[in-house]
């Protein structure tokens, strides 16, 4: 169940949508709405730097990895304790202070954090 819980979060596999989600397409503004800020669901803490990287803790392991923009899409390579995640550029979307992620360019899943 953990694992599942877990990779339902990171991988974003289903959950029911929200309307009115913003798309965040610049790597300024998705900047500016990370900044000195964690990404956050029970269970899970998230950092993700301006500088490019990802750190923090999902379900008592740590979560490491890079994340670069690449046209409208935040790209990003994950591992999750050993298990690596791989790469995978995800569409970004904001309602308030929930950031939306949604996997392979914006046809995938999706995972909803919010931002602390």
């Amino acid at each position: 169940m953990r694992y599942a819980l877990v990779l339902f979060v990171i991988l974003g596999l289903p959950v029911p949508a929200l309307a009115d989600f913003a798309p965040v397409t610049e790597r300024d503004g998705f900047v500016s709405l990370i900044s000195g800020r964690d990404l956050t669901r029970f269970g899970i803490r998230l950092t993700v730097t301006p500088d490019g990287q990802i750190r923090g803790r999902a379900f008592g392991r740590d979560v490491r990895g890079a994340w670069r923009w690449n046209g409208d899409f935040f790209c990003r390579d994950l591992y999750w304790g050993d298990m690596d995640l791989g790469p995978n550029c995800q569409a970004v979307r904001l309602k308030g202070d929930t950031i939306r992620f949604i996997s392979d360019q914006g046809t995938g899943q999706f995972a909803d954090l919010y931002l602390r």
